[in-house]
């Protein structure tokens, strides 16, 4: 009677070996991770900082254009290229409404 329920056993037993360090991981995700922002935030977002980013991103523009040649001298023209303009853009463009 044992050796009917042997192999399974075995089998039900290296399975559960195998899982055992996936435990931990699936209990340590957040389920946080969508955080509802309040119609407040959305207003100031859209109204105040999402134009400024905007603006923030002209004015960055025009001194990436300006610092152009110090930039390429230096070499360091991707990073000028993302502090002036990249940052300002992702902050004015890409980011979710009322996120800060």
């Amino acid at each position: 009677m044992y050796k009917v329920f042997k192999i399974p056993m075995i089998i039900l037993l290296i399975t559960g070996m195998m899982l055992i360090p996936f435990g931990p991981a699936a209990l340590a995700q957040n389920d946080s991770s969508f955080d509802e922002n309040t119609a407040m935030e959305m207003v100031v977002d859209c109204f105040l900082l999402r134009p400024l980013g905007i603006a923030a991103t002209a004015v960055g523009t025009a001194m990436f254009i300006v610092s152009l040649p110090f930039s390429a001298s230096g070499g360091n023209v991707k990073e000028a290229f993302w502090k002036l303009m990249g940052k300002p853009a992702q902050f004015a463009f890409v980011r979710p409404l009322g996120d800060f």
